[in-house]
């Protein structure tokens, strides 16, 4: 029996394509091929695009509280299906059972705050702005809004990120799903329609190339794109979309820092940033690579981060003893191995070496990279300003906090940045200067809930208004403004008599 192939979704109804270009998606932990899913035509994402702008006026023209009520129903079937939705994402990505779960319930909270959508959505007005004169200003929908999904968070991302407020405010969605992660995706908008009960096309799903994509980019139909992968295709994606007209948050790389001064509660800050850094095996934008520490305490912590570090089992993603599972594919594997070496080439010292983990039967054609510590990480180094995305930690040694701010800041990405201290003024002056976008202070991952915007800075974000918070609303809603007068009886006749004097002057 040969591999299943998959379909792309359009006005919910799953289609075969006509591609002849084929991707494969891969089991992680064990290296064999779970599915192929089509590289969409041309023609297959302007049908999806056109479902979109089908659905469009009969979704936004729902009453508020019947949005409301169909996301309270969507939040409840995610829910439902959380088990089912955590193994699919595990196998697929390689993330431990824990991660994926979280994946998945990083998708239902900001279902949960689209609930909130009447009060998310009411604009402002003012009585008598002047002599009988009132003004109102309303936030309506868009359009049609395009979501291009990178692979390392398949329910969060396009099901938090984007659908959500992009759906509950009235607007209709093209996403292009991850080739490398979609199944996850996919089974999420079989629900979506299956069991939740949407009307057909409010949300389309294809999986293309970047030349299918770029599509999005010059559609008139399409208003907004909301982009999350590295930052030369954001930058790209921003310049072109917005040079056509469309609104854009390209949410792009990171290099997280973290700074340890020689106060911080050792054993707190290394539990942290073991789970930050190794965490969902280093693949996401909120990791904690490059470790800044104080000197006077770098070879106590190195050896510690080492000891926990050692102790982590590698192994199946879905293995509930598992603490670090693979990362996505063998290229990535293989990628992220290649680094390594070039931090050794380049003078870092190699403390902890994963790149020839051994994991057990039938594991064993896995895509694992072991935990891996580089020290001694100095300016101008590649490997420690460039992202790695995957399970390697980079220590840089500096003597001070200011040395050390200056040096987080000469980074130019500011995804977050976080602080291990117990000193409120260093804390306090860290928070201020900072340049990372979302900050921690003894916290590890520093990623705020779906009520606040995510906040990324300098290279790892580009346009106006951030994803989530109220920085989501206003992306997918413009504003309109009403200004209205009411003629009483004498006026309006006093009106028209001058209006018809005028016609026939």
């Amino acid at each position: 029996m040969g591999v299943e192939r998959k379909k792309y979704c359009v006005n919910g109804e799953w289609k075969e394509s006509k591609t002849t270009k084929w991707m494969e998606v891969t089991n992680s932990s064990t290296g064999e091929v779970m599915a192929e899913v089509p590289c969409c035509t041309a023609e297959e994402v302007e049908e999806a695009i056109a479902s979109a702008q089908a659905a469009f006026p009969e979704w936004s023209q729902k009453s508020l509280s019947a949005r409301t009520q169909m996301m309270f129903k969507w939040r409840n079937v995610l829910v439902e299906h959380l088990d089912e939705l955590t193994l699919l994402c595990s196998k697929e990505l390689g993330k431990t059972l824990g991660e994926a779960r979280g994946d998945v319930l990083k998708a239902i909270e900001p279902t949960e705050h689209a609930c909130s959508l009447p009060t998310l959505v009411q604009g402002d007005a003012s009585l008598q702005v002047t002599t009988g004169f009132d003004t109102a200003t309303y936030r309506m929908p868009l359009g049609v809004v395009a979501g291009i999904v990178p692979f390392n968070f398949p329910a969060m991302i396009p099901w938090g990120w984007m659908v959500p407020l992009a759906i509950a405010t009235g607007n209709t969605v093209v996403l292009k799903a991850a080739s490398q992660t979609p199944l996850t995706s996919m089974r999420i908008l079989e629900l979506f329609y299956e069991e939740a009960g949407f009307p057909k096309g409010v949300v389309n799903l294809v999986t293309c190339s970047r030349q299918e994509a770029e599509i999005f980019m010059t559609d008139p139909r399409v208003k907004a794109v909301t982009f999350v992968g590295t930052t030369g295709v954001g930058k790209y994606i921003y310049s072109k979309a917005a040079a056509n007209g469309k609104r854009v948050q390209a949410q792009c790389e990171a290099k997280n820092h973290a700074l340890v001064l020689e106060d911080a509660d050792l054993e707190s800050a290394t539990n942290a940033i073991i789970n930050s850094t190794y965490g969902c095996a280093g693949m996401r934008c909120m990791a904690l690579p490059v470790i800044v520490v104080q000197e006077s305490i770098a070879d106590k912590f190195v050896a510690l981060l080492k000891k926990k570090a050692e102790a982590m089992k590698v192994g199946c993603s879905y293995d509930p003893e598992t603490k670090l599972g693979p990362v996505v594919s063998k290229a990535h594997q293989q990628k992220v191995c290649e680094w390594i070496q070039k931090g050794v080439d380049e003078g870092a010292t190699l403390v902890l070496d994963g790149r020839n983990v051994k994991v057990d039967e039938p594991y064993q054609n896995g895509f694992f990279v072991g935990p891996t510590i580089l020290d001694n990480v100095k300016p101008g180094m590649t490997v420690g300003d460039r992202e790695i995305f995957g399970p390697v930690t980079l220590i840089k040694r500096v003597k001070d906090f200011d040395e050390g701010l200056a040096l987080m800041n000469a980074n130019p990405f500011a995804n977050g940045s976080v602080i291990f201290t117990q000193n409120g003024y260093y804390a306090r002056k860290f928070e201020f200067l900072t340049d990372g976008g979302m900050v921690g202070i003894n916290v590890g991952i520093p990623v705020p809930t779906a009520y606040f915007p995510f906040s990324g800075n300098k290279e790892s974000f580009f346009g106006d208004l951030h994803v989530l918070g109220k920085d989501g609303v206003r992306f997918y809603t413009r504003a309109k403004t009403v200004t209205k007068h009411w003629y009483d009886e004498t006026s309006h006749k006093k009106a028209m008599d001058t209006w018809e004097g005028t016609v026939e002057r």
